[in-house]
């Protein structure tokens, strides 16, 4: 019989299969997040504010990316999963002409 699922290796099924809409809601967050930051911060002028926070947004988003390339990296090796694009390239479709 097959255990369910636990909530965390749901969680991390999900973020595998859908890793640029992590990333793209990661940044999202990021940048929501530095901006009610930075607003809260006196003495800044607004242009200086959003920049800060897009910035900040940037370098989450490039460790979200890293984080996604770890996690790519780490199914392939291991081979948890099928390649996926198996069923698009025919085998016996590409031959070699000698």
């Amino acid at each position: 019989m097959v255990e369910p699922k636990s909530k965390v290796e749901s969680i991390r099924e999900w973020v595998v299969d859908h890793k640029l809409r992590t990333v793209g809601c990661l940044w999202l967050s990021g940048i929501a997040g530095s901006i009610a930051y930075n607003w809260s911060q006196p003495g800044m002028k607004t242009s200086v504010k959003i920049i800060h926070a897009r910035l900040h947004a940037q370098a989450l988003t490039l460790a979200a990316l890293a984080g996604a390339a770890a996690v790519e990296y780490y199914d392939h090796r291991n081979a948890t999963k099928p390649d996926p694009y198996a069923k698009f390239l025919p085998v016996d479709g590409y031959s070699r002409k000698e």
